[in-house]
């Protein structure tokens, strides 16, 4: 039996919780029904052969005999984030003059070439990979095959064509800073990679742009450009013989050579960090909200692919839903998962109107809230597999398709059989599986915030709306390269770890001692180590309302308190009238329907409730009963808090969010059970009056388990009388 309580230790006193919200009912969800999804049809994935070449060269070919013509696929691995630190957008540029010239031919040569064979050619580089791709009838798949060899080996980065594609480039660049929807796209980069080479302008900066010579081309081209470096696909109307043949023919004598070992530090730890980006005469904003999750590596992955999608993808999309078709107040959102080797992220993009800024921006987060506290509905993961199975067919509809699929899986590291089974795979995710992924990837507490828009005209709406604390840049200020993202900007504080709430501060890990210290300033702050040795009992009447799990619940409770180990709480819920009791080793219920003992769970519970209580937490801390460990510091609704840790007997670790100014606790977080990667409950309160002489927060907050609850006390009487029958159990 689940107990329907749960204690508030910064009140000194329990709230009740109806275990599983059953008389609340289920959460809403759309009646109109939608048509059906067509049954899946079987996909016959096409063979494949992989090959590597004598000198490193990874060959993958795919007979494919619906037209006669071949296309192929040549990656390098290396992009942007091998980038010099101080000189990023070289690999940009590297391969964006991969066909404007070589050792033996012109630009224009390579044009006239591929365009009298009737094909096609492209380049480009992205964060880990350049690439020549091309497409030709197959009778000239030789000559277009001979002239990728060329075009990798031999560039002649001509400084004429040099400077051309850099004045290019910037002039590219200064069109898209004057796009809100591109500057928020990199500033959001930046901030959740930070100075890590995936938080860099893949394209470059500005400055950096302008800095970039013909050697550094040259370095980059010399350092990764190389067989062993590379994977070449072929897809076509050939044998997988005849394709292999010419692949060898074209880039058999290319020669090999050592290749840096590619390694990335780990990007910096999540942290909250709210900046908007002013510029003035927008008449919307753009907003950005996510945070690092997980390298494409990760078996993971596809969990969070789903969870994403659900929130802002195919199949499901509630961020559309709620801004678009209930609110209005968009054309468009959406959320993306963002995969690399080394580390990935999340991102919810939307726009919005000017004056709808901070509304929009709630939505967003609330509903990522919303994920980590609610189980998704099967529904709503029965519609992300149906799109996502569905899709998949049209991924490998044409040989540039189904070359690119498996390009990423063999780029990736990633077994070539899980393409074949990526249907099952999908058909096997729960919505457990996406709960986990939400608890562990999706922290709303610590997301990386993005405005681009007329600052003057909404920040007032993002105080209103709870953001207190960001950064606010003119555009004409901005700078990437910057530690403050603004020219000439000093470093900012290393950010902690775990912020709740807000823009973490300097990291500073005092001692016990120190920890203790303040300790007893909470305790004077409380009253006063005498006033709390003194109290012997609490009567506390309030209003208590539950929502999270269908329409909310409003009762009146009474909370008894007799230290040391007896606790009382009575609450008229929708129900009838419910009673739990623990005293000592003793505890139970009473319901309309009768007495009954709490079973092993519930009494855990009440026990774990019971440590929590603040009374006896800091007298034990002060008389040395409790290890107590000042952590980080962080920033909690925009303000400064001073985090202390208890190491308590049981029920995991015990932090309070402590106001560093008055020392009163401002909230709690802990584990819901025992559980390894438990989730966290979170306990807010404010509101504090003097009763007695002790200082009481007459409100609070409560997210727990997916519940919200907000009380607000109506009376408090301290060392009165109690009921003598308060703590007697009833025969049953």
């Amino acid at each position: 039996m689940k107990p329907f309580v749960s204690f508030i230790s910064g009140l000194l006193l329990f709230v009740p919780v109806v275990a599983g919200a059953q008389t609340i009912g289920a959460a809403g969800w759309p009646r109109e029904r939608i048509p059906s999804p067509l049954a899946s049809r079987p996909v016959a994935f096409p063979p494949y052969q992989l090959k590597t070449l004598p000198n490193g060269l990874q060959v993958l070919v795919i007979p494919w005999h619906e037209q006669p013509s071949v296309s192929m696929r040549l990656i390098i691995k290396a992009g942007a984030a091998q980038d010099p630190a101080d000189k990023p957008g070289v690999a940009s540029l590297v391969s964006s003059l991969l066909n404007q010239g070589t050792a033996t031919k012109t630009a224009e040569g390579i044009a006239n070439l591929v365009e009298s064979a009737g094909g096609v050619l492209g380049v480009g580089a992205g964060n880990e990979l350049s690439y020549v791709n091309a497409g030709v009838i197959k009778d000239k798949i030789d000559s277009v095959m001979a002239l990728a060899s060329e075009l990798v080996q031999q560039p002649a980065f001509d400084p004429k064509e040099l400077d051309r594609a850099k004045q290019q480039a910037i002039s590219g660049m200064q069109v898209s800073y004057d796009s809100p929807e591109f500057v928020a796209g990199v500033v959001f980069d930046r901030l959740i990679y930070g100075f890590h080479p995936y938080g860099r302008p893949p394209g470059g900066t500005l400055d950096s742009l302008a800095k970039i010579s013909r050697n550094d081309l040259v370095a980059f081209h010399r350092t990764w450009f190389a067989p062993n470096n590379s994977i070449l696909a072929v897809v076509g109307d050939l044998t997988s013989e005849e394709m292999f043949a010419a692949a060898e023919k074209a880039f058999g004598s290319w020669p090999k050579h050592d290749v840096p070992v590619q390694t990335q530090a780990d990007p910096p730890t999540p942290t909250y960090r709210v900046v908007v980006v002013d510029k003035p005469g927008a008449v919307q904003t753009e907003i950005r909200a996510g945070s690092l999750t997980l390298p494409r590596t990760s078996p993971k992955w596809l969990d969070l692919e789903l969870l994403i999608r659900v929130l802002g993808g195919e199949g499901a999309n509630r961020l559309f839903g709620v801004l678009r078709s209930d609110k209005g107040l968009t054309y468009g959102a959406s959320a993306d998962l963002q995969t690399f080797k080394f580390a990935g992220g999340f991102l919810a993009s939307t726009n919005t109107r000017t004056e709808t800024t901070g509304e929009a921006l709630r939505i967003v987060i609330d509903e990522m809230w919303r994920l980590q506290r609610e189980k998704v509905d099967p529904r709503e993961l029965r519609g992300v597999k149906d799109y996502f199975q569905g899709s998949f067919p049209l991924t490998i509809e044409t040989p540039s398709a189904i070359a690119l699929q498996v390009l990423n899986q063999i780029f990736y590291g990633l077994d070539l059989k899980d393409l074949e089974k990526l249907r099952d795979r999908v058909e096997d995710v729960t919505v457990e599986d996406l709960q986990a992924v939400a608890r562990q990837y999706v922290k709303p507490d610590r997301l990386s915030i993005v405005l681009v828009g007329d600052a003057a005209k909404f920040v007032g709406q993002l105080k209103a709306q709870g953001f207190n604390d960001f950064e606010r840049i003119p555009i004409e200020q901005l700078d990437l390269t910057s530690p403050t993202l603004r020219k000439g900007g000093t470093a900012l504080p290393a950010p902690s770890a775990s912020a709740p709430a807000g823009v973490s501060a300097v990291p500073q890990i005092r001692s016990t001692d120190s920890a203790i210290a303040l300790v007893q300033k909470i305790a004077d702050a409380k009253g006063g180590v005498t006033v709390l040795r003194a109290l012997k009992t609490i009567d506390v009447q309030a209003d208590v309302t539950i929502s999270g799990a269908g329409m909310p619940v409003k009762m009146q409770t009474r909370n008894l308190i007799a230290y040391p180990d007896q606790y009382r709480v009575e609450a008229n819920t929708p129900g009838g009238t419910m009673v739990q009791v623990f005293s000592g080793a003793q505890a139970w219920v009473e319901t309309p329907a009768g007495v009954m003992d709490a079973d092993a769970d519930a009494r855990a519970d009440y026990r774990l409730s019971a440590a929590r209580d603040l009374v006896p937490l800091i007298v034990n801390a002060v008389d040395g009963k409790l290890k107590v460990t000042q952590l980080p510091d962080e920033m909690s609704a925009g303000k400064p808090v001073f985090l202390l840790q208890f190491g308590l007997d049981s029920g995991g670790p015990l932090v309070l969010l402590v106001d560093p100014k008055t020392f009163e606790v401002r909230g709690m977080r802990y584990p819901t059970d025992l559980a390894p990667n438990a989730p966290q409950a979170i306990e807010t309160y404010d509101d504090y009056r003097d009763v007695s002489g002790l200082r009481v927060a007459f409100r609070a907050h409560v997210e727990r388990e997916g519940l919200l609850i907000d009380r607000q006390i109506t009376s408090v009487r301290m060392n009165a009388p109690l009921p003598t029958t308060a703590f007697i159990r009833k025969a049953a």
